[in-house]
């Protein structure tokens, strides 16, 4: 018996956007509307790209980033979920698959202490240049038309999903813990046994409500969560059955 949980990271582990965070190193705290006025739809991660150029440019420098996304809140009862996950790391694989970035996550779960609950972590890969800047890139190239350019989460879990088959790995559920209206996607991929957990009052929620009354619901079973303890409380449920 074996579970697999997948997380989204921004306002399901942590309780803000890491991307609007970094912000708060800008001067001021804030950025010029020419360049909150650059962003298009489904190009976030290029806008990204601009904002860190932006505080590179205005001499931000990579410790002062790590102690501002370092002060992010965890969602409530998150330490608490993943304390319990890591004392029953045998029972469950966990991933994360993020439209955040490698720095951000390494930075936030490593001065926590909970990398060792995650076996993957699915996002767009950055890093500093030799400039010191932060630069970031697109996770994948993808052709669904539901999905932003640089990320189909769908497309990541399925491709994760067949590599531990190919390794003898098969998961008796998958739960899948988001927010975001781009958690549909993957969520729409479950099968009946599987659980999706919205965060309640969230675009993922709203999506999947809209399905059901549109008469298309979802096929996996749903659980709406406003605390991460909520999580863990149906987590030790399962472990019974």
């Amino acid at each position: 018996m074996k579970f697999l949980l997948v997380f989204d990271f921004d306002h399901t582990i942590i309780d803000e956007n890491s991307d609007t965070w970094i912000v708060k190193c800008a001067p001021e705290k804030k950025l010029p509307n020419e360049l909150r006025n650059s962003y298009r739809p489904g190009h976030w991660t290029e806008y990204m790209g601009r904002v860190f150029v932006y505080l590179g440019d205005n001499g931000v420098k990579e410790d002062e980033m790590r102690r501002t996304m370092t002060t992010i809140p965890f969602t409530v009862g998150m330490v608490d979920l993943m304390g319990f996950l890591g004392e029953n790391k045998e029972l469950f694989d966990c991933i994360i698959v993020s439209d955040s970035n490698t720095v951000f996550i390494d930075w936030i779960l490593k001065a926590a202490g909970f990398h060792k609950v995650f076996d993957e972590v699915f996002t767009n890969p950055a890093a500093f240049s030799s400039t010191g800047y932060l630069t970031v890139q697109n996770f994948h190239a993808h052709h669904c038309a539901k999905c932003p350019k640089n990320l189909c989460k769908r497309k990541v879990l399925k491709e994760f999903i067949d590599k531990q088959l190919e390794r003898g790995v098969s998961y008796t559920q998958i739960v899948y813990i988001g927010d975001g209206g781009n958690d549909l996607c993957p969520v729409m991929f479950l099968k009946k046994d599987d659980i999706a957990m919205p965060r309640q009052g969230y675009t993922l929620e709203k999506k999947i409500s809209q399905l059901a009354q549109d008469l298309s619901p979802v096929e996996c079973s749903v659980l709406v969560w406003s605390s991460a303890r909520e999580i863990m409380s149906h987590l030790k449920v399962l472990l019974k059955e």
